[in-house]
């Protein structure tokens, strides 16, 4: 099948539609889209313009920066536990979301199946049509936390499963995985000999003293598994436009051949800057006091929300909280659709996150307390007109 044929089997991002309908109106709150209201950090800026003046600003390597692969090595060896060869292990992207359809294309064949939890973060299944495969949700529960367990992923393993998709905080759920989830995913990985793509993009945003680890540091894992992560949400650095994985060599190799033939390489000035801010103890200053700031939004909204009769999971990473509405009667697309013209606040039905989303919000609170506030206020005062609740 031509690449032209599966894009029609492609539709637009939901989150895009109904931004697009909110642009038009006046005085919207908007709690949908996953980017840090923070800028990126000053010092950061300042290593870009150093490059503009040393003159990175001509073709790089496809596989990116030497100084920037070895950066993000030491970062994967004393964060992560993860021990990759900068040279043929390591791989940047032009942003994190490149790696799906790049990293599918290095292995999946036309029909293979790739078990990806549900809700689920919008790239993932329409990376694996573009690939050639077949997305596969696996349902994960509100009462568990909305975390993934073996127990779901067996009823959907089929001879045709090749890969599994986990993305731990996750988007939209903010749930995190534990050590022992982990564990015995990767034992399930294992057993059916299936390739693990780990999307960490949130790792650095965890709440309640969790912390988040990183299935390719487990035993015998790294062979089978390609973390995904970036700059985006770490150094609010989303237009800048910088990923990275660590993978095996085989697979590395083959990323890069499309990446040869796609972007050619991502933007050289801004990789230098990111090399230089992942060694400068000043980033992850910046980085802790975003995920503090993160932790007293979460728990503002997590509070109103449940008061106002939306109870919702607290989560436990990310920036974003999944709230149920089924209860109100309406739909998630109905709920959100009278939010955004009768509460002027944009949220995203999720239903836009997969089939085990139907019946739920998703919530950024990505954005400045005193607007948080005011959303919550507007929400809960055409909830109580409605009598929803």
């Amino acid at each position: 099948m031509a690449l032209s044929d599966r894009l029609e089997m492609v539709n637009p991002s939901e989150i895009r539609k109904l931004f697009d309908l909110a642009a038009g109106m006046k005085d919207v709150i908007s709690l949908g889209i996953g980017e840090p209201d923070f800028d990126t950090p000053s010092h950061i800026k300042e290593y870009a313009k150093e490059a503009l003046d040393k003159g990175y600003t001509h073709y790089g390597p496809n596989a990116g920066l030497p100084m920037l692969r070895e950066a993000v090595a030491r970062k994967l060896k004393n964060q992560n536990g993860i021990e990759a060869d900068p040279k043929t292990e390591v791989m940047i992207l032009t942003g994190a979301n490149q790696a799906f359809l790049m990293g599918l294309s290095a292995f999946l064949r036309d029909g293979e199946e790739v078990l990806i939890p549900s809700p689920m973060f919008v790239s993932y299944a329409p990376a694996v049509v573009l690939a050639g495969g077949k997305p596969v949700e696996v349902p994960t529960y509100e009462e568990n936390e909305f975390r993934l367990s073996v127990d779901d992923l067996e009823k959907h393993v089929t001879e045709k499963t090749r890969a599994l998709i986990i993305n731990t905080p996750n988007n939209p759920t903010g749930s995190v995985l534990t050590k022992k989830d982990l564990e015995e995913i990767a034992d399930f990985a294992v057993e059916h000999d299936l390739i693990v793509f780990s999307d960490e993009v949130y790792e650095h945003f965890v709440y309640d003293g969790v912390k988040n680890h990183s299935i390719a540091s487990l035993d015998g894992m790294f062979e089978r598994t390609i973390t995904v992560n970036g700059f985006s949400k770490t150094f609010a650095m989303t237009g800048w436009r910088l990923g990275f994985v660590a993978a095996p060599a085989w697979v590395i190799e083959k990323m890069v051949r499309f990446q040869m033939y796609n972007s050619t390489c991502p933007t050289t000035f801004a990789q230098y800057a990111a090399a230089k801010a992942l060694d400068d103890p000043r980033s992850w200053e910046a980085v802790e006091e975003m995920r503090k700031e993160y932790e007293r939004r979460r728990n503002l909204v997590w509070k109103r929300l449940n008061e106002m009769g939306l109870p919702a999971v607290k989560p436990k990473g990310a920036f974003y909280i999944f709230p149920r509405i089924r209860d109100t009667g309406l739909t998630d697309r109905e709920f959100s659709e009278l939010m955004l013209k009768e509460a002027r606040v944009a949220v995203v039905p999720g239903s836009a996150f997969g089939k085990a989303g139907e019946g739920y919000i998703r919530i950024s609170y990505a954005t400045a307390y005193e607007k948080l506030e005011e959303a919550m206020d507007r929400m809960e005062k055409v909830l109580k007109e409605r009598k929803l609740v």
